[in-house]
């Protein structure tokens, strides 16, 4: 319920020895608040860690806080236009011998350094308990209105989608027109409001697209590319319109696809992780950053001008060793940040210097 914090799911300060004590599973998610404030979310074994920025460009951390995450086995955090942080989970419980009933999870934090509200069920596409325990990790995007689109891949590849109405009520699960899904789902949103989903499956990729703002989601435009599992990340570009960067597993490097356009190869050499984009001025110019952890396993950077990869993108591979997956966010002040998590365990955070293009500050590890 909107506004209530059960103590349950409170976040409680982790001492510096236990934050290290549990292995990773996912992150770091970088969030930029309505304050402008930075947090930094990390899924490790049984918890959520947080670490909130004390002010906005301090790089000062206050944490880390820890919100109850048992038997959450993946995870992702996503964010709105109204800046809410959900938080959505994959969850396993025992469920008679040798079994596990699996339920999608979802908290909220609706203020930066605020309490999470408790974990709240969304159950799974499959009313079978069998056929449920194939449901993959979770996917989400946020309409502009606030309402939340959960996508889910379930058994013999299959896609699910559980979204709240204008109201803010949960509408049922539907299945979408999907087969051959491989991979986690990126679900995005535009401006304007319409939901599209990249789709990695067996063959390539599949585009769905809304036509009108609620209406369903139906099949759009020819990728041209096969995605890495789990690279895929988009990006509104223009108003209205997505650019969905990926690992097209044909060529090894970067790839942009845009609706309506076949692909264009980016180069670049990304390991088998995600990649992270945000829109950022760079020297005066809007640019396109992106990041991934590459095949080296040290932190890489590239950046174009937005919509405008034909002319080539400038790749830097920054020499930070990192492990998962790294983080880009724009914090009040304009500035980029990038979040990694180090060799060490632990998160660290650099941030873009004022009027020198893409070079970075000093990392802090937190």
């Amino acid at each position: 319920m909107r506004g209530a914090f059960p103590s349950e799911a409170e976040p409680t300060r982790a001492s510096a020895a236990r934050r290290q004590s549990g292995r990773v599973l996912g992150g770091p998610w970088l969030l930029t608040g309505h304050d402008g404030r930075l947090t930094v979310y990390v899924h490790q074994e049984g918890e959520v860690l947080r670490w909130t920025e004390e002010a906005t460009g301090s790089g000062r951390w206050a944490g880390p806080d820890a919100v109850s995450a048992t038997g959450i086995t993946h995870l992702t955090v996503v964010q709105g236009r109204n800046r809410y942080a959900h938080i959505l989970g994959r969850r396993e419980r025992p469920h008679g011998e040798d079994r596990s009933a699996v339920d999608i999870m979802h908290a909220t934090q609706f203020q930066t350094g605020r309490p999470v509200t408790a974990w709240r069920s969304l159950g799974n596409p499959s009313k079978d308990v069998g056929q449920g325990a194939e449901a993959g990790a979770p996917a989400a995007a946020v309409t502009p209105d606030g309402a939340l689109h959960v996508c889910v891949p379930t058994g013999l590849g299959g896609l699910a989608l559980r979204r709240e109405d204008k109201r803010g009520q949960w509408e049922a699960w539907r299945k979408l027109p999907a087969a051959g899904v491989t991979d986690r789902p990126a679900p995005a949103v535009t401006s304007s409001g319409l939901v599209e989903v990249l789709v990695p499956t067996r063959t390539g990729a599949l585009h769905l697209c809304q036509q009108e703002p609620a209406g369903p989601l139906v099949p759009g435009y020819e990728v041209g590319a096969v995605p890495l599992p789990g690279s895929v990340t988009s990006l509104e570009t223009a108003p209205g319109r997505l650019t969905y960067y990926l690992t097209d597993v044909r060529g090894g490097g970067v790839a942009a696809f845009r609706a309506g356009h076949w692909p264009v190869p980016l180069g670049g050499e990304p390991g088998d992780g995600a990649i992270s984009a945000v829109r950022t001025m760079l020297d005066g110019l809007d640019c396109t950053v992106l990041a991934f952890r590459g095949a080296g396993g040290t932190l890489t950077l590239g950046a174009c001008a937005t919509e405008g990869e034909q002319a080539g993108v400038w790749w830097t591979d920054t020499g930070m060793r990192c492990a998962g997956d790294p983080s880009l966010a724009v914090d009040g002040a304009g500035r980029m940040g990038v979040a990694v998590i180090g060799q060490d365990g632990r998160p660290a955070v650099a941030r873009q210097v004022d009027g020198q293009g893409l070079a970075l500050s000093d990392w802090r590890r937190i």
